[in-house]
């Protein structure tokens, strides 16, 4: 059922019989190719909130906007295998969750893991792709962004107010993080915190983190370069944060080299991942997806 928040709530079952959650915007736009936004590692449907009401509620078209929690994260059930936190099940599950939704194609918005389930999704249903927003990720990772995920969620702070909250995300990101204002850093705490008896804790399966143990950071990453260049036929927004240790300009600039019709934007003072709803980045957003509209499907 819709509320105040302008979302309606949709839990479906994955292919191994999980539940899992997704948040659904502007359910009634159907003049549009829907929007389909999937979150970074141990993110959720939160991270979307102002971005997907401005694109279902206040952009000049109009769009019905779905985003996912994997498997793990936000009101998705938490899986008791811990292997199953790969980005090849977390495709399988959107995918489950696009055909109980009837979406057979949509505009695909991806922040950092969310990337790359995308590129996996291109693998495995490239029809379903018309326009591809990708936000702070590409085919190479940078080890050094990824120790410095690793190394804060190793950390794992407890703070017992919402204050303390907010002050644990600015000694961790703020140096990344800049431009932010004291809305943005709280906006971020209600996103991927839950106000508990134990406190505000993250919003996942803290197993989730044991993922990340066995990854070499002192060597070069597998790259999804074969995965990206499947995508080339793609309309493609590739944002960077200027201050990202994930996605370096050098990727960015082959990513550029590879797909030459593809578009950047570089939001300064920002590290991984920039927030989608802050400065001019919704409407850019929206526009990359009208335009790329309008020239596959000719009004």
């Amino acid at each position: 059922m819709s509320g105040h928040e302008g979302f309606s709530d949709f839990f479906y079952a994955a292919p191994d019989g999980l539940k899992l959650h997704a948040r659904i915007y502007g359910e009634a736009n159907s003049d549009a190719w829907p929007v389909v936004c999937l979150p970074g590692l141990t993110r959720n449907t939160r991270d979307f909130h102002e971005l997907a009401l401005y694109l279902s509620s206040n952009a000049r078209t109009l769009r019905k906007v779905t985003a996912f929690d994997y498997r793990g994260r936000g009101r998705s059930d938490y899986d008791p295998d811990i292997s199953h936190y790969n980005v090849g099940v977390e495709a399988g599950d959107v995918l489950a969750g696009l055909s109980e939704l009837g979406i057979e194609e949509a505009a695909f918005i991806g922040t950092s893991r969310g990337g790359l389930i995308i590129h996996v999704l291109g693998a495995l249903k490239p029809v379903m792709l018309k326009a591809i927003v990708l936000n702070d990720i590409g085919p190479v990772i940078e080890a050094e962004g990824l120790a410095h995920i690793r190394s804060y969620l190793d950390r794992n702070p407890k703070p017992k107010t919402f204050a303390e909250a907010v002050d644990a995300q600015r000694r961790v990101h703020g140096a990344g993080f800049p431009a932010l204002s004291d809305a943005d850093w709280s906006r971020m705490v209600t996103a991927i915190c839950r106000d508990a008896d134990a406190g505000w804790v993250p919003d996942f399966d803290p197993a989730l983190v044991e993922t990340l143990a066995g990854v070499d950071v002192t060597k070069p990453l597998p790259d999804l370069w074969p995965q990206f260049d499947a995508l080339a036929a793609v309309p493609l927004l590739a944002i960077r944060g200027g201050n990202s240790r994930l996605l370096s300009a050098a990727t960015l600039e082959e990513m550029q080299k590879r797909h030459p019709g593809m578009e950047t934007t570089t939001v300064e003072g920002q590290g991984h991942a920039p927030f989608l709803e802050t400065g001019s980045l919704p409407e850019q957003i929206a526009n990359f997806l009208d335009r790329t509209e309008r020239e596959v499907v000719p009004k």
